[in-house]
């Protein structure tokens, strides 16, 4: 066993005895920290599809997150006021089950991601990169001017939604929900990198001109990665809603877009558990320098500024060591 999983293992442990020591010690504030963790790294878990296996330097994933956040402040929206979204051609209604809204986030993200990608991946580099952007910030502006669901003042949901056979009111039971999903999204990253897609994707990185000169293209490799990426980032939007039980325009702000991507080069970027480690590390920092100084910002900054000049591999590479792997 590499010292990599050993690694991997620790943080998982870790991030689950927090919460529970917090559960019994009667800390449910601790457990929401640990639950927004658990959600930040599912977000930074998709990013790191395209960012770390794909080589996409994508800077529009708030668009993803913010998809997912009003797929289920629409439906649950709907499922309080019991008004239907849709009377004709079919009736469609609200709902307040979490899977139904899980699956409509996850779709929503995909579907806007295979637009957005089919766009913005016929260009790389730079214009990769304002070009996702500036699709977030179109999503961004529609929600303010979009008065049916709050507008700029955002939308609040009154309960959280459910899901069978537990109660998600209680902190350790939705912290639960949230920290199984994860796990499923990096059992599933781990073998998406050694499949043979992952295999063209990784290739298609390093030399794109050597992968289509075999038969494969890496355009469509690489839509399918930021589809799947978009999708995981949209499941997390819509958890950080019923988190919050509140959803806004800011969800699709390019500071979102900053933070996820911050969290994974602080962890590090191609590292399997590097969002995790590097989520963690952002809510901490965000919850004890931000208690010492309003400007805890600036101390995050010369972090970055070190982990990007020295520890290329971010937390996870500086312990573990160089190679990048995904066991």
């Amino acid at each position: 066993m590499s010292r990599e999983a050993v690694l991997n293992g620790v943080i998982a442990l870790g991030l689950l005895a927090v919460p529970l020591w917090a559960w019994a010690a009667d800390e449910p504030f601790v457990i929401t920290l640990a639950t927004r963790v658990a959600i930040l790294a599912l977000a930074g878990v998709g990013l790191n599809i395209a960012l770390g296996l794909g080589g996409l330097v994508s800077f529009g994933h708030a668009a993803f997150f913010g998809i997912g956040g009003y797929a289920m402040g629409i439906l649950a929206s709907h499922a309080q006021s019991y008004e239907p979204l849709m009377e004709w051609p079919v009736l469609i209604e609200g709902t307040r089950s979490m899977p139904v809204i899980w699956l409509v986030a996850v779709v929503a993200s995909a579907l806007a991601a295979l637009v957005i990608g089919a766009l913005s991946l016929r260009t790389s580099g730079v214009y990769f990169i304002m070009i996702t952007l500036a699709f977030a910030q179109m999503l961004y502006y529609f929600t303010i001017s979009w008065p049916a669901y709050g507008g700029e003042d955002g939308l609040s949901i009154y309960l959280r939604n459910s899901f069978p056979g537990l109660n998600t009111l209680d902190p350790i039971q939705f912290f639960a929900i949230c920290y199984a999903i994860l796990l499923a999204a990096l059992f599933f990253t781990a073998r998406l990198a050694k499949s043979p897609f992952g295999l063209a994707l990784a290739a298609a990185r390093q030399n794109a001109a050597r992968v289509e000169a075999v038969g494969i293209r890496p355009y469509r490799v690489r839509l399918v990665a930021f589809v799947i990426s978009a999708a995981l980032t949209g499941l997390a939007g819509a958890l950080f809603a019923d988190l919050n039980r509140f959803v806004s325009p800011a969800m699709f702000g390019w500071n979102i877009s900053g933070e996820i991507m911050v969290l994974v080069i602080l962890g590090g970027v191609a590292r399997l558990f590097g969002p995790v480690a590097g989520a963690a590390l952002f809510i901490l920092l965000e919850n004890v320098l931000g208690g010492i100084s309003e400007y805890w910002q600036v101390f995050l900054g010369l972090l970055l500024l070190g982990v990007v000049l020295f520890a290329r591999g971010g937390l996870v590479g500086l312990i573990a060591g160089r190679e990048a792997t995904h066991d």
